[in-house]
């Protein structure tokens, strides 16, 4: 049973947080090293990789939801791990990416109008936000 569920407003601060904070630096880095201002394969490996081994090691916080005050836990109960983590950024990227944005929209939706606020990705990856500290 999910527990004081995050809402779409928390989780949408948490992201733009995320990206003035790890993003906009990323891509300032990436130009230096490419020349380039436009993504390439090192912001995108080291972007992929905040997402993924960040909550893993910090008990479902990225550096945004900290700042919030919400995190990324398992429905069971269980410690959250890099497989849980990589269904939820990257299969469900491509979920996303195969519906033409779809998938996107109805997960919007989904953290709007459900009671347990869970998108798709929390659905493939078994996991939802909440404001729980532990």
């Amino acid at each position: 049973m999910e527990k004081k569920p995050a809402g779409f407003w928390k989780r949408v601060i948490a992201s733009l947080l995320d990206t003035f904070i790890i993003g906009i630096p990323l891509t300032l880095i990436s130009y230096f090293i490419t020349g380039s201002w436009e993504e390439n394969q090192f912001t995108m490996v080291i972007d992929g990789l905040y997402y993924l081994v960040v909550p893993v090691i910090w008990m479902g916080y990225t550096i945004g939801k900290k700042i919030v005050g919400i995190r990324i836990v398992k429905v069971n109960g269980g410690k959250l791990g890099f497989s849980a983590m990589f269904l939820r950024t990257f299969v469900a990227g491509l979920v996303y990416v195969a519906t033409l944005g779809i998938g996107l929209i109805a997960s919007v939706l989904m953290v709007g109008l459900r009671k347990d606020k869970r998108a798709i990705h929390d659905f493939i990856a078994g996991t939802y936000v909440t404001f729980e500290k532990r």
